[in-house]
């Protein structure tokens, strides 16, 4: 597939390539340049867009469960520097 550059530096991704990326109106993509002078064009993504990729290890941590350990672990430093 190719597109044309106009006078003003743009080009037309063609429908293909913009389906197979899910690109729509509006979105925004990122070039990469690798050494050895290929060109990589990729959907730039929202953060959204990774939500429910990692999935959770273990129990949800409260606020409370992190305060809690915060001040154990600066006792156990605050013992290991008097010794």
């Amino acid at each position: 597939m190719e597109s044309a550059i106009t006078s003003k530096g743009q080009a037309t991704i063609p429908k293909p390539i913009r389906d197979y990326l899910r690109l729509k109106p509006g979105d925004r993509v990122k070039f990469f340049m690798h050494p050895d002078g290929t060109v990589v064009l990729l959907p730039k993504l929202p953060i959204t867009a990774i939500k429910g990729i990692v999935k959770p290890i273990g129990k949800k941590v409260t606020l409370k469960d992190m305060d809690e350990a915060i001040a154990a672990g600066a006792v156990e430093r605050t013992l290991r520097s008097r010794r």
